[in-house]
């Protein structure tokens, strides 16, 4: 996508997704605007302070909350794309938290719509996740629910605005990501590691992945898709011995609200679902002939009605040995 002499503004910009898309961005195209909004101000001092950053003038710090609508009406002024990433995201946080969890997730992601619309924003593309899918958890729950209203809110925009989802997994070294807690176990020499669950699988995308597949998703997004990559998974037990060689588990059992596995495509869905090599499209249940036409027209084909993707199933299985290369590539390891 060409981003070039646009104004861009990026919710929860001073997380793990919002830093690295901002990079990318400074890298790759010259925009007129680069807003970041977060309501961490340590966060964006620093992200201001960043040698190569201070010299972009087209950037533009927002201090303020997604559950502020008066505020993001103001800051999402003469904006053309919206790039919607805050969000709170720790499982067992939300089961303990859930009002916190409902107030950021699904009324944050109200007034996200809201201020768009009021301002007539171009694009506005919503980060999801797999544990919205078939959610057993309260963030599950909250991220579904707010996928629901982004895709909703097509019919409110009259599409003036259009509104689409990405949906992946869990993103490699990210905050919050398992790996940094299996590499504390490496650094203090222990081998002892705390494992929930010996079946657990799980999906994994590396940072500058997500950001690509997020720029390539608003190219082709028309509102009212969910977007999703073809990506690995990996059994967390060769995750954690990828990282720290012969080590052994101790079974702790499943956190509050945890699955064994994570899904990105169920069943449901397979029937509004096209393919390419690289993704899968989730296409509005009420699409206009002409639109399906143009998905297929781009090599893009239906999925088979039974299909789902798991991460337990999945035919891009990682072993130990592709885990620790695909780490050491990304500097993880």
């Amino acid at each position: 996508m060409n981003l070039n002499n646009k104004n861009i503004l990026i919710t929860g910009g001073t997380g793990s997704f919002g830093k690295s898309c901002i990079n990318f961005i400074v890298k790759n195209f010259n925009p007129k605007k680069l807003a970041i909004l977060s309501r961490d101000e340590l966060k964006q001092f620093e992200l201001s302070e960043d040698p190569i950053l201070k010299k972009i003038k087209y950037l533009r710090f927002f201090l303020g909350d997604i559950r502020d609508k008066d505020r993001l009406e103001m800051a999402f002024k003469n904006i053309d794309l919206v790039i919607h990433a805050a969000a709170l995201k720790q499982v067992p946080a939300a089961e303990y938290n859930p009002m916190e969890f409902v107030k950021t997730n699904i009324i944050g992601a109200e007034n996200i719509i809201y201020a768009s619309i009021a301002n007539n924003v171009k694009k506005v593309v919503c980060l999801s996740t797999d544990k919205a899918v078939n959610p057993i958890n309260l963030y599950g729950a909250t991220k579904l629910a707010s996928d629901k209203l982004f895709i909703a809110a097509n019919n409110l925009s009259g599409k003036k605005t259009k509104f689409s989802v990405v949906r992946y997994g869990n993103v490699l070294g990210s905050r919050g990501s398992v790996i940094p807690f299996f590499k504390s176990f490496k650094s203090k020499n222990q081998k002892k590691i705390p494992i929930t669950d010996f079946r657990m699988t799980r999906f994994f995308i590396s940072l500058e992945d997500s950001v690509k597949f997020v720029l390539q998703s608003i190219n082709l997004m028309d509102g009212g898709e969910i977007f999703i990559p073809k990506i690995p998974s990996v059994k967390i037990t060769d995750l954690a011995k990828a990282i720290v060689p012969n080590c052994s588990f101790n079974l702790i059992g499943r956190r509050p609200g945890e699955k064994i596995s994570e899904i990105l495509l169920t069943k449901d869905e397979a029937i509004n679902t096209i393919e390419n090599k690289k993704c899968y499209i989730v296409t509005p249940q009420i699409l206009e002939n002409k639109k399906l036409k143009k998905y297929l027209i781009k090599n893009f084909k239906k999925v088979d009605k039974e299909f789902e993707y798991t991460s337990a199933l999945n035919k891009e299985l990682l072993s130990q040995h592709q885990i620790r290369n695909r780490c050491k590539k990304l500097g993880i390891l």
